[in-house]
């Protein structure tokens, strides 16, 4: 009896196991970076997605008014700066809103402060400025401009405390205090008011002055017309007046020769 010499062999069902592990691993390797583009792509579609989406929540449109407003004076007709009266501080004083200008004081906190005997800061402390000389709080160095200007306006009128506090680098240039200034005039009337009284209550309130109030520069501009038709009026009169006279000039000519001969006599 021969012997039939064995071989090795996989069974065929390892072997079909073998080949689908391995096409298994090739497939795999392939859906990897098939997920990882595919990732991406899906990120920046969504990107994109969210971008034109907020963009038409929340779009954008200029404004209708600016949210800043800058009190720039405007030019009259023919170029000439429409005039501005200064407050009439016996009008205007006895009915300002005290409670605004403290509200309106809280900006310059940072720099003054306002209490009797308190200390001066980054600026003077202002307890008694209203009427008080310029340069009053001892101790603080003040500015050679504010010094120069203490030469020219030596007191805190209510006058001097509102051009002042209107623009004060404009008003005396090279000062230290580097606030933009208050263009709104309530508002400044409001804050005087107060200053008043914090330490200057006795500081007298002026009487009130037509010639400030509003309408008062109009009225020279109104009565000018009336005005030149009076002078006209006037000239109109005057010209009957010249032809009397230029007829008693002529009339007064033959005369003048026994004026003449009369002169050598009385020498």
């Amino acid at each position: 009896m021969s012997e039939t010499p064995t071989q090795d062999y996989a069974p065929p069902s390892l072997a079909g196991a073998s080949n689908r592990r391995d096409a298994t691993t090739r497939m795999s390797g392939d859906l990897k970076w098939n997920k990882i583009f595919g990732a991406g792509l899906g990120t920046a579609f969504a990107i994109l997605v969210v971008q034109q989406v907020s963009s038409a929540i929340y779009a954008t449109e200029p404004p209708e008014k600016m949210g800043y407003f800058v009190d720039a004076p405007e030019e009259a007709a023919g170029g000439a700066e429409a005039a501005v009266l200064p407050p009439d501080w016996g009008t205007l004083l006895p009915v300002a809103d005290l409670a605004a200008g403290e509200a309106a004081f809280a900006r310059c906190v940072a720099c003054h402060t306002i209490n009797a005997g308190g200390a001066n800061g980054i600026g003077p402390n202002l307890f008694g400025v209203v009427g008080g000389p310029v340069m009053h709080s001892a101790g603080f160095a003040y500015s050679d401009a504010m010094a120069a200007h203490k030469g020219e306006a030596p007191v805190w009128t209510y006058d001097e405390l509102d051009r002042f506090i209107t623009a004060p680098q404009r008003y005396v240039a090279g000062t230290k205090m580097s606030f933009a200034g208050l263009r709104d005039t309530p508002t400044r009337v409001n804050l005087i008011a107060y200053l008043r009284a914090q330490g200057s209550g006795g500081y007298a309130i002026p009487a009130p002055d037509p010639a400030r109030q509003p309408g008062a520069a109009a009225a020279p501009a109104g009565e000018a017309p009336a005005a030149e038709g009076t002078a006209a009026t006037g000239a109109e009169a005057a010209a009957p007046v010249e032809g009397a006279a230029g007829q008693a000039t002529t009339q007064a000519t033959p005369a003048a020769p026994p004026a003449a001969t009369s002169t050598p006599t009385g020498g």
